[in-house]
């Protein structure tokens, strides 16, 4: 698909996804698709790491509704995770750090990789939970 001129305008989307890991692999093709369309190639396999890393984390470690949330603002785009977990995520460690550990690689990427990360708690279609974002300059 030919990627189109970069737009200035800001734009929001929103993927509401069950709690299946085929999911993830449904988020990283939307995202893809948007993000082409936008004509934001550049950021394509970034953002494909960060929203796999952050969606994975919400399948695998929460029960009920999930959602991708793709947001484009002032050259920056914002990749958030919201699940029904209100529980905060466990602070990243530095990659260095993790040597051959299992697990905690998920949020360690996304630190090394994002612009900036953070998490709020929020509320979505009556549930309570949190929201896990990072950014990404387009410049």
């Amino acid at each position: 698909m030919p990627e189109t001129a970069p737009t200035s305008d800001s734009w929001e989307y929103s993927l509401y996804i069950p709690t299946d890991p085929r999911a993830v692999t449904v988020c990283r093709r939307t995202l893809r698709l948007i993000l082409t369309l936008h004509g934001l190639g550049g950021l394509l396999d970034t953002a494909e790491l960060l929203a796999s890393e952050l969606m994975s984390n919400t399948v695998l470690h929460t029960k009920g509704p999930a959602c991708l949330r793709l947001r484009f603002r002032d050259g920056v785009l914002q990749i958030g995770a919201w699940d029904a977990d209100p529980e905060p995520p466990q602070p990243p460690s530095l990659l260095e750090e993790l040597g051959d550990a299992e697990s905690g690689r998920g949020m360690a990427l996304v630190r090394a990789c994002s612009d900036l990360w953070h998490w709020q708690p929020l509320s979505r279609m009556g549930h309570r939970g949190k929201l896990v974002w990072c950014e990404l300059n387009a410049a």
